[in-house]
């Protein structure tokens, strides 16, 4: 009992000393915390100033250092009420480094999601090829970037080898040129093959007039003459235009009476 009651009164006559540095703390705080909302506000308009910052890297930025104010802002009172910040900014050190340390792969995505936010290589409904994909930008996250394949899968990159790897942006100029070679027999004649070629392109409406579709002899192989047939399209229209003009070039060939070659077979014939 005695022990009790000299803790009470020890409690007592300390108390009017905690009682101030806790409203201290309290004060801290509130202040503290009108701060940072301040500083957020000038932050923010810092980031929208920017022409190339993307509004999930504003929003990340932001929350990152409202984390790291609040942080502070939390060592602040923590030492106003007595207790060692010094041991707790260690261990909060010390936690830091066994996270990045764990999180290595994902620091360099979130690393990697920063530059493409940046640096724009390509932005939402590009069509791109990366990483041995091709599709259409659905998402672009800070981790990864989201592609539709031309099958209609969802393709998941990771932002770190994305951003480190070579991207091939179909979208960007705005015009795509497809390359097909077709093989023509060597008895047809050169410029009615051409003709035909041509108008298997010229024949539709997806088929860009500028640039100009094009058909050029490119090699005299061992059972064909092969032309290179050019067309150019829209990135959304390209596939479209790529089988169709294959079917077309099929159409037209036959129509002229000109033969693709193709192999025959041999009739093997048995000595009697």
């Amino acid at each position: 009992m005695e022990q009790l009651e000299k803790w009470f009164n020890m409690g007592l006559d300390k108390a009017p000393d905690y009682i101030v540095k806790l409203l201290l703390a309290i004060v801290i705080w509130i202040v503290g915390k009108w701060i940072i909302n301040k500083l957020m506000k000038v932050f923010r308009k810092m980031l929208r100033k920017n022409p190339n910052m993307d509004e999930t890297l504003e929003k990340f930025l932001s929350n990152l250092v409202r984390s790291i104010l609040l942080v502070l802002l939390i060592i602040a009172i923590l030492g106003q009420l007595g207790i060692d910040t010094a041991s707790f900014a260690a261990i909060l050190a010390a936690a830091g480094l066994a996270v990045g340390l764990a999180l290595q792969g994902s620091l360099s995505n979130f690393a990697g999601g920063v530059l493409i936010m940046l640096f724009k290589p390509f932005k939402v409904g590009d069509l791109i090829e990366a990483q041995g994909e091709i599709g259409v930008v659905k998402e672009i996250q800070i981790f990864t970037t989201k592609l539709s394949t031309p099958d209609n899968k969802l393709a998941i990159l990771p932002n770190g080898a994305l951003s480190n790897g070579n991207i091939k942006n179909y979208t960007e100029l705005g015009q795509l040129r497809i390359d097909l070679t077709i093989g023509v027999s060597y008895d047809a004649d050169i410029r009615e093959s051409k003709e035909a070629l041509m108008r298997a392109m010229t024949s539709q409406d997806k088929v860009l007039k500028d640039p100009a579709p094009t058909v050029n002899m490119g090699e005299l192989a061992d059972s064909s003459v092969n032309y290179e047939v050019r067309p150019w399209a829209t990135p959304e229209n390209y596939w479209d235009v790529y089988f169709q003009t294959i079917e077309n070039c099929k159409i037209e060939l036959d129509k002229a009476g000109i033969e693709i070659p193709y192999p025959h077979g041999v009739e093997i014939q048995k000595e009697g």
